[in-house]
C-alpha cells in the first residue's frame, strides 16, 4: 500500500476493518427522557470549561433508546447535559456519556469528542412508568423513574427547544500522552423530526462511583422531565475554540 492508497482508504482506525461507519448517522425512533434538576452552582464552576458560562445551576440527565442507527446499530445512552451559552448563544454542554456500543463509542469519542464510556444504559416501561437505570460494571449509579406519556406537549415547542447548539471538549492524546488536539467543538443536530413528546411526575436517583462521577453534581430539586420520540441526524461538527493554538502560548517565548 503506497502512502497515497492509504490517505485515500483512511479514515479510522483500525485502518482495516474501521470501528464505525462514515458519518453523517441517522438516528430513527429515538426515544428518550430528560429530567432536568438544580444543582450546586459550585460544582457545576468546576466542571464547565471556559469560555463557556453557565446559565444556571441545572442539569439535564438523559437516558436515551437508538434502536435503529444508521451505521451505527440499536444501542441506549445515558449521560449529562449542562445549559450554557457562548458569545450570548444558548446551548448545551455534554458533560458525562454512558453507553453500550462501541462504535458509538469510537466516532462520537474520534469524530467530535463526546466524552463516551463503556456501562450499561438502560430504557423501559413498566406498566405505567418510564424507568431508566445506568449500571457501570453491575453498580448502580442512576436510577429514573417518569409517567408512561402522562401528558402530551406541543411537539413543535418542543422541537424548537433541541434545535439549539452543543458543545463538546475533544481532547486527542499526542504519543506522549500530552494533548495533540484540546477544542471546544460545536455541533447541531439535522433533520429534526418530533413525532411524540410528553411531561409528567419523574425522580431522579444518583449514586457515587469512582469512574462514573454523576453524583458530582448532585440532586437538588426535579425540575421538569420531558419523554421525546424523534428522528434526527449527527453529522459534522464546527471548532469554535482551539486551546492550544499557538497564539494562546505567546507567553511562554517571552
Amino acid at each position: 500500500m503506497t502512502e497515497q492508497e492509504l490517505l485515500e482508504q483512511a479514515y479510522a482506525m483500525p485502518l482495516v476493518g474501521p470501528a464505525y461507519a462514515k458519518p453523517p448517522y441517522r438516528f430513527v425512533d429515538r426515544e428518550f427522557i430528560i429530567i432536568t434538576y438544580r444543582t450546586d452552582p459550585a460544582a457545576l464552576e468546576q466542571l464547565v470549561p471556559a469560555p463557556l458560562k453557565i446559565v444556571e445551576p441545572i442539569v439535564k440527565f438523559e437516558f436515551i433508546k437508538m434502536p435503529d442507527s444508521s451505521g451505527l446499530g440499536s444501542y441506549t445512552e445515558s449521560g449529562q447535559v449542562i445549559p450554557v451559552t457562548l458569545d450570548g448563544v444558548a446551548g448545551g454542554y455534554t458533560h458525562a456519556m454512558y453507553l453500550d456500543n462501541l462504535p458509538g463509542i469510537a466516532a462520537g469519542r474520534e469524530l467530535l469528542g463526546f466524552p463516551k464510556t463503556l456501562a450499561q444504559p438502560k430504557l423501559e416501561v413498566r406498566s405505567d412508568t418510564l424507568v431508566g437505570t445506568l449500571d457501570y460494571n453491575g453498580v448502580r449509579v442512576a436510577t429514573a423513574t417518569m409517567g408512561y406519556k402522562y401528558q402530551a406537549l406541543d411537539t413543535e415547542e418542543v422541537r424548537r427547544s433541541l434545535d439549539g447548539p452543543g458543545y463538546l471538549l475533544k481532547i486527542i492524546p499526542h504519543v506522549d500522552g500530552k494533548p495533540r488536539i484540546c477544542e471546544l467543538v460545536k455541533y447541531r443536530l439535522g433533520d429534526l423530526v418530533v413525532k411524540g413528546a410528553w411531561t409528567g411526575p419523574a425522580t431522579l436517583e444518583l449514586h457515587p462511583h469512582c469512574f462514573a462521577p454523576v453524583a458530582q453534581l448532585p440532586v437538588l430539586e426535579v425540575l421538569s422531565a420531558t419523554h421525546i420520540l424523534t428522528d434526527l441526524t449527527l453529522g459534522a461538527g464546527e471548532v469554535v475554540h482551539d486551546y492550544l493554538a499557538p497564539s494562546r502560548h505567546d507567553h511562554r517565548f517571552r
